[in-house]
C-alpha cells in the first residue's frame, strides 16, 4: 500500500480533485435550476428535466476546457523540461496525459448523453404546452408573445405546422437545436473511431475522424447563442410567481401581478473553451513552423525484420534521451503525423528513428525508401518535436531497470547510447551507477539491428573496468523448430549463437519475481526506476512487481514504475 501511494498517490489525488469539481458543478447547477425563483415558471413547463439538462451542461463546460490541454504536447514538454518547480512526481503526471485525455472524453460523452436526453424531453414538453395539452398556466405561459411589454418563455413559436412535426422542425431550424445535432454527431464519430480496434487496424480513419473536434468546438461556441432556456427577469413592480400563478386573468391588471418577463441566459461556453482553443491554435502554428523547417537525410538504412532507420539533421534541433518526434511525409499524406521514439543520443549531431512496418503509412514510407536510387535524398519530411517522455528521468535514479518489448526498445537505445558517450567523455554528472536492460522479442532477426550498439557497450565497459555497470538480458519469446539443431550445435560457444554477444539469449518470458528479487538483493539501499516501453499487459505485471518488492523502510530498496505513453 505504501508503494502504491508513492507511485500513484498524487495521480489519485488529482483524479479525486477532478471528480470532486465535476460533482460540485453538477450538484450546484442542479440545485440552482431546481430551486431558483427565477426558474419557477420554466420548471412548471419542464419539471426536473430543466435541472437535468443544465447541470450536465456545466460539467461539459469544465471538461471541454480540459480536453485539449493534455494534447498540447509543446506546453507539456515546456512544463516537464523547463520548469524547475516540476518535480519527478509532477513529471509523472505529464506522462499520463493521454489517459487523462481519454478520461475527460468519457465524462464528456456521459454528460452529453444526459444533456441531450433531457433536452429532447424539454422540446416535447414545450410543444405540448404550446398545444394546450397541459393546464391553463402552461398554456398561458406558452402564449406569451415577444412584444414590447411581454417576452416569451416557450421558445417554440410555430403553430401552423402538424403538432407532431414541430419538435423536429424546432431542432433543425434553431441555433441551439442544429448545433446540438452537429455536436452530438461529431462526438459519436470521434468516440467510435477512437476504439482500440479501429485505431490499431484503421489508423487513418481514427486520425481524420478525430479532427472533427474542430467542428465540435465550433458548435460549442455557438450552441448557447439560441438562449432557449429562459428565466424570469425582474419587473417594476415585481411579478411574484408564487402569488400570481393562480391569478392568470389578473396578469397586467393588478399591481401585484404585472405580465411576467423572460430572457435567455447569456451564453457562457465560449468563455470556458476560448483559452484552451487559443493554446491549441498556437500549438498547431508551432507545428506548421516546424513543418516548414528543412530536414536533411544523413543516412537511410533498411534493417532486418522490416525496420527502417532514418538518420535526420535539422537546424536548431535539441533532444534529450528517450524523447519522441512526430513525422509527416507529404508524399503519403499531407495531414497525418505519427509519433516515433528517437534512438539517437543527445551527444550525436543527428537524430534517428527506427520505424517498423505496422500499418499503411509505415508500409508506404518503407516502400518509398526501398525504391530510392543509391545515395539519393528521401522525400520531404516534416518533424515536430522533440517531446518529453518518462524515459527522460532515467538518469534521476541510482539504478534503472529498462524493459523493452519488440520495437519498444527504441527509447532505451537512446539511453544506452547516451551512457556510452557519458562514459567515453567521463561525464561527472552521471549519478546512475547500475542499469538492468531487458529486451523481449518474438523473432530472432529482430535483435540484429540493435546488436551493434550492445557489442560496443560491452567493449567499452570492459575496457574501463565497468563490466558490472550494465546487465542486459535478451529474451526470445517466439520459437522456430527449424532453429533447434543450429542452437544445439553452437550452444557451447563463448558468444551467443543468435546475437554474437557474450550474454546468452534466454528463451521464453522473464520470471519477473526472480529478476526483481535479484535487483533488490544487489541494490539493498537504492531507489530503482523501472521503465517500460511495451504492451499494457506487461505494464500491469511490472507495476504490481514494483509494489511487491518495494520496502517501506526509507533505507531499503524502492521501485518506481514509469511507462511510455503516445
Amino acid at each position: 500500500m505504501g508503494n502504491w501511494i508513492i507511485n500513484n498517490g498524487f495521480t489519485s489525488f488529482m483524479l479525486v480533485v477532478w471528480m470532486g469539481i465535476n460533482i460540485f458543478l453538477f450538484v450546484w447547477f442542479y440545485l440552482f435550476y431546481d430551486l431558483g425563483d427565477q426558474f419557477f415558471y420554466t420548471r412548471h413547463l419542464l419539471g426536473s428535466a430543466l435541472a437535468w439538462a443544465r447541470a450536465p451542461a456545466a460539467v461539459l463546460n469544465f471538461n471541454c476546457l480540459l480536453i485539449l490541454l493534455p494534447v498540447c504536447r509543446n506546453l507539456l514538454s515546456l512544463i516537464r523540461g523547463n520548469f524547475v518547480c516540476c518535480s519527478r512526481t509532477m513529471r509523472k503526471q505529464m506522462d499520463k496525459n493521454l489517459s487523462f485525455h481519454k478520461l475527460v472524453a468519457y465524462m464528456i460523452a456521459l454528460m452529453t448523453a444526459v444533456h441531450m436526453i433531457a433536452h429532447l424531453l424539454n422540446v416535447e414538453w414545450y410543444n405540448n404546452s404550446r398545444q394546450g395539452v397541459y393546464d391553463e398556466l402552461s398554456t398561458a405561459l406558452s402564449n406569451l408573445a415577444d412584444t414590447d411589454n411581454t417576452t416569451y418563455l416557450n421558445p417554440i413559436r410555430t403553430t401552423d405546422l402538424d403538432p407532431q412535426q414541430i419538435p423536429t422542425y424546432f431542432v433543425f431550424t434553431t441555433i441551439a437545436g442544429l448545433t446540438g445535432v452537429i455536436i452530438t454527431l461529431a462526438l459519436i464519430l470521434i468516440i467510435t473511431s477512437s476504439m482500440e480496434v479501429i485505431r490499431r487496424s484503421y489508423f487513418e480513419v481514427f486520425w481524420y475522424t478525430h479532427h472533427l473536434f474542430i467542428i465540435f468546438f465550433a458548435g460549442l461556441v455557438f450552441h448557447g447563442a439560441g438562449r432557449i432556456v429562459r428565466s424570469q427577469t425582474t419587473t417594476d413592480p415585481p411579478h411574484n410567481a408564487t402569488f400570481c400563478k393562480d391569478r392568470i386573468q389578473d396578469w397586467g391588471r393588478i399591481p401585484q401581478c404585472p405580465v411576467p418577463q423572460f430572457a435567455g441566459g447569456f451564453p457562457q461556453t465560449w468563455m470556458w473553451v476560448i483559452g484552451p482553443m487559443i493554446l491549441y491554435i498556437c500549438e498547431r502554428l508551432l507545428r506548421l513552423i516546424r513543418y516548414m523547417q528543412h530536414v536533411t537525410y544523413r543516412k537511410i538504412v533498411m534493417r532486418p525484420s522490416k525496420v527502417l532507420e532514418l538518420q535526420l539533421v535539422k537546424s536548431g534541433f535539441k533532444m534529450e534521451v528517450g524523447q519522441y518526434v512526430f513525422l509527416n511525409c507529404p508524399s503519403i499524406s499531407q495531414l497525418e503525423w505519427h509519433p516515433f521514439t528517437m534512438t539517437s543520443a543527445p551527444e550525436e549531431d543527428f537524430f534517428s528513428v527506427h520505424i517498423r512496418s505496422a500499418g499503411d503509412w509505415t508500409d508506404k514510407l518503407i516502400d518509398i525508401m526501398k525504391n530510392l536510387p543509391e545515395g539519393a535524398q528521401g522525400p520531404k519530411m516534416g518533424v515536430d518535436g522533440p517531446f518529453g517522455t518518462a524515459s527522460e528521468d532515467v538518469f534521476d535514479y541510482e539504478v534503472g531497470m529498462l524493459v523493452g518489448a519488440g520495437i519498444g526498445v527504441t527509447p532505451f537505445a537512446s539511453i544506452l547510447k547516451s551512457i556510452w558517450y557519458k562514459f567515453k567523455d567521463s561525464n561527472p554528472k552521471l549519478r546512475t551507477r547500475k542499469i538492468y536492460f531487458y529486451w523481449l522479442c518474438r523473432e530472432t532477426y529482430a535483435f540484429e539491428w540493435f546488436v551493434d550498439l550492445l557489442q560496443g557497450l560491452e567493449r567499452e565497459m570492459e575496457e574501463r573496468g565497468l563490466g558490472d555497470f550494465l546487465t542486459y538480458k535478451l529474451f526470445l519469446t517466439g520459437w522456430d523448430q527449424n532453429f533447434v539443431p543450429y542452437v544445439g550445435t553452437h550452444n557451447d560457444e563463448d558468444t551467443d549463437v543468435i546475437t554474437g554477444l557474450k550474454q546468452k539469449t534466454q528463451y521464453g518470458r522473464p520470471m519477473w519475481d526472480k529478476e526483481f528479487e535479484q535487483v533488490r538483493k544487489e541494490n539493498p539501499t537504492s531507489v530503482v526506476g523501472t521503465f517500460l516501453c511495451g504492451p499494457a499487459a506487461l505494464a500491469t505485471v511490472l507495476e504490481k512487481k514494483c509494489a511487491k518488492y518495494s520496502d517501506m523502510d526509507p533505507r531499503k530498496t524502492k521501485f518506481y514504475f514509469n511507462k511510455e505513453n503516445f
